[in-house]
């Protein structure tokens, strides 16, 4: 499975909002038709110009300005499968922005456990997810968890076998259908190692390569990973942020093929 990040500018009231609304969602829906032109499986959508990010819940503006962005995605690429992520870790209102927009799945950058992180400790609420996607009578939509997510740390130091069980947990506990591997921080390449022993805990799980993937990594890549999530490698000079250029995304989803076609 190949899916593209559109990476939202600031949306409005954030810190770095220069953009109007309409402007925002006519570059998130040109971002998406890039994508289905490209033959792209999956988008997601997430509020990346929005740092410094909230810990878990975001403003209100937020989740609205999200939710005419990803409806406009989906109306540009409806053979995608569509995924919200409301950085840096409100599942609610991810759950809430998919159900409006009949999204396919989430993004939860933190849903078992709890990690250190730049907007300090942030813990994992399966719990509360789990049940408001069942009040939502969304089951349908599917939880796609990181595990040892990238721009954090563990509390404490970490047992050998500390990456393992966060999969299990992820999987058996966390009813995620997927788990997500991220190198440190956005655009870091994945240590292989580390996405091998996520293979070999997730069960049935599908395992998806969160960050850094590049044309030159893909075939490395496709030995323990289902799938890939992509972003900066979509932009000019492979800078996170920003339009996705057209002729990269083509490249990209061009190798992707031939690396996992077997």
């Amino acid at each position: 499975m190949l899916i593209g990040v559109i990476h939202l500018p600031a949306l409005p009231g954030s810190p770095g909002s220069l953009r109007s609304l309409d402007a925002i969602v006519a570059s998130a829906k040109a971002d998406a038709e890039v994508l289905a032109e490209a033959g792209y499986d999956g988008i997601v959508v997430e509020n990346f110009g929005d740092a410094p990010f909230f810990s878990t819940h975001v403003p209100p503006i937020t989740v609205a300005s999200m939710t005419l962005a990803a409806a406009a995605v989906r109306a540009a690429a409806p053979k995608c499968v569509l995924c919200i992520n409301v950085l840096r870790n409100d599942a609610e209102s991810a759950l809430a922005v998919a159900h409006a927009t009949v999204a396919q799945a989430v993004r939860i950058n933190i849903h078992v456990g709890a990690r250190v992180t730049d907007q300090g400790v942030i813990e994992g609420r399966a719990a509360e997810t789990l049940r408001n996607r069942r009040m939502l009578g969304a089951d349908a939509i599917a939880v796609w968890a990181d595990v040892d997510v990238k721009h954090s740390t563990p509390l404490g130091h970490p047992h050998p076998t500390a990456l393992e069980q966060e999969v299990s947990d992820a999987v058996h506990r966390g009813l995620a259908s997927a788990v997500i591997v991220t190198g440190d921080g956005t655009g870091k390449g994945v240590d292989t190692s580390k996405l091998a022993r996520v293979k070999a805990s997730a069960g049935r799980a599908k395992v998806l390569v969160g960050s850094g993937a590049t044309i030159a990594t893909l075939g490395a890549l496709s030995a323990s990973a289902d799938g890939i999530i992509v972003g900066s490698a979509l932009r000019t000079g492979g800078l996170a942020g920003g339009a996705i250029d057209a002729h990269a995304a083509q490249a990209f989803a061009k190798a992707y093929r031939a690396a996992f076609s077997g």
